[in-house]
C-alpha cells in the first residue's frame, strides 16, 4: 500500500506561485515505479485531470488549462511528487489531489489512479 500527503496549500493573489508536495510512504519510488499525477476538484464540478509524470521522471503530460503555468516534478529519493504553479488564476481553486498508480501509465482519468491522498486547498483571490 502506499499512503499520500499532500501539502503546500493557501491562498494566494492572482498571478502568485504555489508549491504543492506529496510525500509518499509505505513504497520506495526508487525502486516501485508508480506514476503520479495530480488532480483538483472545485465546488460542484467534477475531479479534473491536472498533470502527470511517470516513474523515472523524463516524461509529463499537463492539461491544457495549466500548461505552461504548471510543472511537476519528482524526488524519488525524497519519495515526493511536486507541483509547481505559476501565474495562477481565480479558476485555479481547487482542492488538490495528488494520486499514484503503479507502472507506467499514461491515463488522465481519476478512477484509473489507485494511491490518493487527502488533498490541499488552493484559493487564489481577484
Amino acid at each position: 500500500q502506499v499512503q499520500l500527503v499532500e501539502s503546500g496549500g493557501g491562498l494566494v493573489q492572482a498571478g502568485g506561485s504555489l508549491r504543492l508536495s506529496c510525500a509518499a510512504s509505505g513504497r520506495s519510488f526508487s525502486f516501485y515505479p508508480i506514476t503520479m499525477g495530480w488532480f483538483r476538484q472545485a465546488p460542484g464540478k467534477e475531479r479534473e485531470f491536472v498533470g502527470r509524470i511517470s516513474w523515472s521522471g523524463r516524461n509529463t503530460y499537463y492539461s491544457d488549462s495549466v500548461k505552461g503555468r504548471f510543472t511537476i516534478s519528482r524526488d524519488n529519493a525524497k519519495n515526493t511528487v511536486y507541483l509547481q504553479m505559476n501565474n495562477l488564476k481565480p479558476e485555479d481553486t481547487a482542492v488538490y489531489y495528488c494520486a499514484g498508480r503503479t507502472g507506467d501509465v499514461t491515463s488522465t482519468t481519476a478512477t484509473d489512479y489507485i494511491y490518493w491522498g487527502q488533498g490541499t486547498q488552493v484559493t487564489v483571490s481577484s
